[in-house]
């Protein structure tokens, strides 16, 4: 009987068993932590601000319904390369002044309305005439909603008629988490929807596209303009046209009735 056939050398490696690509898997898991963290922080916010079970499940169900989108924004703008400056019109050489052309459309009213189910967007290096129009309209709606980082006062109105609803972290409880979009629109529904709507006043647009992305804030404004026209209230908005570049400020005039 012939002796059991034995291998010569180190044992073989199982098939499953190949090099670990270790800063890959740490990154992943970081990446993961922090994504739970995230989501955790969030959840605390909302239940901080005292909503019902009813209301944090609306949330959770509305930021899982946007996840797979943004998660594709982000993925995109990790791959897109980045932004090179136009060398080209920099390094032009002056040429003389254009000649002057006659604009195309009825011409801005010399003084501005806004009506009950308007919409208007001030172009502003700093919102001087959307307050001074702010200050003219106030008395004509029973209520003024402010979403502003440093909201006007407005003396000659009552402290019942003038709504402040915070668009930064520490608003209202400082849990540290800036309330989204979303959020704001479902504490915008309650004084829009009373008899004689309000008047919303919003100077925060670039805050907003900073904090949560151009995307959710022009799909916010979207939703307002339609709210605004459902409910009898109106919307002012004003922004710096300086803080956008042409496509994406021609997407945000066209959430708007009126562009001044």
């Amino acid at each position: 009987m012939s002796a059991p056939f034995r291998r010569d050398g180190p044992p073989r490696l199982p098939a499953e068993d190949g090099p670990k690509d270790e800063e890959f898997a740490r990154t992943y898991a970081a990446g993961y932590e922090e994504g739970v963290r995230s989501a955790l922080r969030e959840v605390l916010g909302h239940a901080s601000r005292g909503h019902t079970t009813a209301e944090l499940r609306m949330l959770v169900e509305s930021r899982l319904a946007r996840l797979p989108e943004e998660a594709e924004l982000k993925r995109k703008s990790m791959l897109a390369p980045p932004r090179q400056p136009a060398w080209a019109s920099l390094l032009r050489p002056p040429t003389g002044a254009r000649p002057w052309v006659a604009p195309i459309g009825p011409p801005i009213p010399a003084v501005l309305h806004l009506a009950p189910g308007g919409s208007l967007l001030i172009k502003e290096e700093r919102p001087r005439r959307a307050l001074d129009l702010l200050r003219d309209s106030a008395k004509r709606f029973p209520r003024v909603v402010l979403l502003s980082l440093h909201p006007p006062e407005l003396p000659e109105l009552r402290a019942d008629e003038r709504i402040v609803i915070p668009v930064t972290a520490g608003g209202e409880g400082a849990d540290g988490v800036a309330p989204a979009p979303g959020e704001i629109g479902g504490r915008l529904r309650e004084p829009m929807e009373a008899p004689g709507g309000a008047l919303v006043y919003l100077d925060a647009l670039e805050f907003l596209a900073t904090e949560h992305s151009l995307e959710t804030t022009l799909r916010f404004v979207q939703w307002l303009g339609n709210q605004v026209g459902s409910t009898g209230s109106a919307l002012l908005a004003s922004v710096d046209p300086r803080s956008l570049d042409l496509k994406e400020l021609s997407r945000l005039e066209r959430a708007f009735q009126s562009v001044a």
